[in-house]
């Protein structure tokens, strides 16, 4: 029991931590893609390098970073996420041996 005098959730434990990883995860996203557009594409349109037809910049901030984001997604989703049951815990129980 806790302070309130209710039952502790280990749901929402889970849940708090996946909300963590999700916000680390952008955190990530945002300073990986900051970090490319405006540390390379802060030169002089002239003196840019060019990836695949496209700015450095552009192609290191928004198309490797699109890949490397959906990469790691996946990653967590597949292999860290847990699947948590949205009912109440024991109510499935009690319902089947009531009935």
């Amino acid at each position: 029991m806790n302070s309130n005098g209710k039952n502790h959730d280990p749901r929402f434990d889970v849940a708090h931590r996946e909300a963590l990883i999700g916000c680390a995860l952008a955190t990530f996203n945002i300073i990986w893609w900051y970090g490319f557009a405006y540390g390379l594409g802060s030169k002089a349109p002239e003196e840019y390098t060019y990836v695949f037809g496209f700015p450095a910049w552009f192609f290191y901030s928004c198309i490797l970073g699109f890949i490397v984001m959906v990469t790691l997604v996946f990653i967590v989703v597949k292999f860290v996420l847990k699947e948590v049951p949205f009912d109440e815990q024991g109510k499935d129980e009690d319902e089947v041996n009531s009935a």
